[in-house]
């Protein structure tokens, strides 16, 4: 349960129901996610995350939304939001990813965490030359 009452779909009016009905057309559903009835409670932050959220997850950029969704769902693991793990676990599940591929995600995540903590333990100084990746394929 939420810690603050979120703002329902039929209460609201002016601006809040122009992005509550955008974020229902621009998602494709016909609900508001709790998400955001949770910030309709400051209007002006609802409005600034909607368009932070629409200018990075559904314009088009150089990531494609597999991949967008992917780091998503990395920073949600990695941060232990629940509400944000399942959302992107669909949403990486709606691009494609399959069972194995998400298991390897989870993997890449658990290897990374793991790395980073040793890394950091121990303040491991940055190399004297650079070099990328860690045995990763490709050019």
């Amino acid at each position: 349960m939420a810690s603050v009452e979120m703002i329902e779909e039929e209460t609201v009016k002016g601006k809040v129901k122009e992005i509550y009905d955008d974020i229902k057309e621009s998602l494709d559903i016909d609900f508001v996610p709790n998400m955001y009835k949770t910030m309709a409670r400051n209007p002006a932050y609802l409005e600034a995350s909607w368009n932070k959220i629409r200018a990075l997850m559904h314009e088009q950029g150089k990531l494609d939304d597999l991949t967008k969704a992917i780091i998503a769902l990395t920073v949600s693991t990695m941060n232990g939001c629940s509400y944000c793990i399942e959302v992107y676990t669909g949403a990486v599940r709606k691009y494609g990813l399959d069972d194995d591929g998400l298991t390897e995600v989870a993997a890449v995540i658990d290897l990374f965490n793991g790395l980073n903590k040793f890394n950091t333990g121990l303040d491991v100084e940055m190399d004297e030359k650079p070099w990328y990746g860690c045995g990763a394929t490709g050019n």
